[in-house]
């Protein structure tokens, strides 16, 4: 850390100490030791603003009765539990809060919740219409508490009331109110909720794909299972990534868990509108607001495994690996797709932390134990390998899913791309170049295969003219990329056109300072421009960096002694 910065963040400790203190009523401190007071809040709110919940809440847990002089306490100590499941306790403190008029906008959500859950919808009305009272500083909270009052106030109303008071909600949350009008006729159901589902799943503007789960739901709950498998077939050949979609598949061949979610509970449409806000904010980087609201939608649908994904991809974003590594290891139990997916993630989790073998090992014997490998697998266990440097072991896999599929498939050009890697890799380069021309003949524009094959090229020594043409595409589909523009830059060194090159060359250095190829590119072009000192200072620079391989310093050593 540089001295500013640690200087900043002293000054921000020091900022935070006196504004606690001068937010402290005096009459109120003789009920802690100062010392202890500032030690335990400073820890909690570190560890929370870290994302650590359970430790968090192991510090706040002792200033009970802090709220009374310091009012951000509480909401603090409300994340922490919620966020650490401790949902029955959130409850419990939060009524506690309201006896003593201290209670927050979080108080009132999660006391509405229990109550939404235990079905006891005037309640949950009550404490949801008083969130929505208190205003958040955000203004999609304020969006959710007007949302989660209106879904607990149903009783004895119709779709007609019901469909007017969701279309007077604030217009910058359109596409939330398409679903929530979808989710309405699908809870009142009235004869335009198939097609309302149709509607949004057709939408062209915005990615509903996560909806064709809620429609085959609602075939499922009418009894009409043909049409259900058809609605996520169908989807499936659009969005064939998608991780609900794949895995209520095989549910319904299954005939598992095929009734997670029920559009006529309130609880379970609440949940989802939580997952939503959720996921708004995990884009944001809020991942302690996105938390909270998961673990809200989990109480309310403790079943629906969709919110554990989330859950543990923010922990993951936040490099929680041993928080999201557990979640992946309980979601891996649930179904086939969920334990694929798991296991790419924690072996992704094993690889940063230096366990290659763990790695390859976990995601090889997962792939073998799946009933039925689909291509999408068999290629993210091609890319997995090859790009922990298994080179030949990935070449059956590609080879798998290139023989199955037709050339205008996306799947493809990306395979072939692969393999030709993997085949350059392993000094087969016949096979190479001809599976990087296939890619590349299947998707023209592709700027990094254009620029791996057209980059061998010109080490080869050969079609260097073809090269710069193929180059200059790249580079007018990737402006300003640094490897692109080092190819480039090279090409022109290799026609000996080395003024234009050092220009080229120059801008990737500035681009990827630390990259020791380009910098001793670089250094080349330097010496054939007459800057024979300062090409000098960039081979050297080379040889002190660690990225360095141990081959290209031993040709730098020579160059350095003799020049080019």
């Amino acid at each position: 850390m540089s001295i500013f910065k640690f200087s900043l963040k002293i000054i921000g400790q020091m900022t935070f100490v006196i504004i606690f203190f001068s937010t402290l009523e005096a009459k109120n401190l003789n009920k802690f030791n100062k010392g202890d007071l500032v030690s335990n809040y400073f820890s909690g709110i570190l560890l929370l603003n870290d994302n650590q919940y359970n430790e968090s809440y192991k510090f706040l847990k002792k200033l009970n009765g802090l709220e009374e002089s310091h009012i951000d306490y509480s909401i603090k100590y409300l994340y922490s539990l919620v966020n650490s499941g401790k949902l029955n306790e959130a409850f419990n403190y939060s009524r506690n809060l309201e006896k003593k008029n201290l209670d927050s906008f979080e108080s009132h959500l999660i006391t509405g919740a229990y109550f939404l859950k235990n079905s006891d919808l005037n309640s949950a009305k009550k404490y949801f219409l008083k969130a929505n009272n208190k205003k958040s500083q955000f203004i999609l909270n304020n969006y959710i508490s007007n949302s989660l009052y209106n879904w607990s106030s149903l009783n004895n109303l119709d779709i007609n009331n019901k469909t007017v008071e969701f279309k007077n909600f604030d217009n910058r949350f359109e596409n939330f109110k398409k679903i929530q009008n979808v989710f309405l006729n699908c809870f009142f159901n009235t004869p335009k909720t198939e097609n309302l589902f149709k509607e949004l799943i057709t939408n062209e503007k915005t990615d509903f794909s996560r909806y064709n789960y809620f429609y085959a739901s609602y075939m499922v709950s009418s009894g009409k299972i043909d049409k259900a498998k058809g609605i996520i077939q169908s989807s499936l050949k659009k969005y064939p990534r998608n991780l609900l979609l794949n895995q209520y598949e095989k549910d319904l061949k299954n005939s598992k868990n095929l009734n997670t979610f029920n559009c006529n509970k309130e609880n379970q449409i609440v949940a989802e509108i939580l997952y939503i806000a959720a996921n708004a904010l995990s884009t944001q980087s809020i991942y302690h607001l996105s938390n909270f609201y998961l673990n809200l939608a989990k109480y309310l649908n403790e079943d629906f495994n969709s919110f554990e994904v989330l859950l543990a991809e923010n922990f993951y974003k936040i490099k929680n690996f041993e928080k999201a590594k557990k979640i992946y290891k309980d979601l891996g139990k649930k179904g086939e797709a969920f334990k694929w997916h798991s296991a790419k993630q924690i072996s992704k989790i094993l690889n940063q932390d230096d366990q290659k073998q763990e790695a390859i090992k976990l995601l090889s014997n997962t792939y073998k134990e799946l009933s039925k490998k689909d291509i999408y697998q068999t290629f993210d266990l091609a890319e997995f390998l090859k790009s922990n440097e298994k080179f030949e072991e990935s070449i059956p896999y590609y080879t798998n899913v290139i023989n199955i599929l037709k050339e205008d498939h996306i799947l493809y050009p990306e395979a072939t791309d692969g393999r030709g890697v993997a085949y350059e890799r392993i000094g087969e380069w016949d096979k190479a170049e001809k599976d990087l021309l296939a890619s590349i003949k299947a998707k023209p524009d592709q700027a990094y295969v254009i620029n791996y094959l057209a980059y061998t090229w010109i080490e080869q020594g050969i079609k260097i003219e073809e090269s710069l043409k193929m180059l200059e595409k790249a580079n007018k589909l990737r402006s300003n990329d640094p490897y692109i523009i080092d190819s480039l830059g090279w090409a022109l060194f290799k026609l000996e056109r080395y003024k234009d090159s050092k220009n080229y060359l120059q801008m990737a250095v500035r681009l990827m300072p630390g990259d020791p190829i380009v910098n001793d590119h670089y250094g080349d072009v330097l010496w054939k421009n007459g800057n024979e000192i300062q090409a000098r200072y960039y081979w050297n620079y080379v040889l002190n960096l660690k990225e360095a391989e141990r081959d290209l310093k031993k040709k730098i050593e020579k160059k350095i002694i003799k020049g080019l």
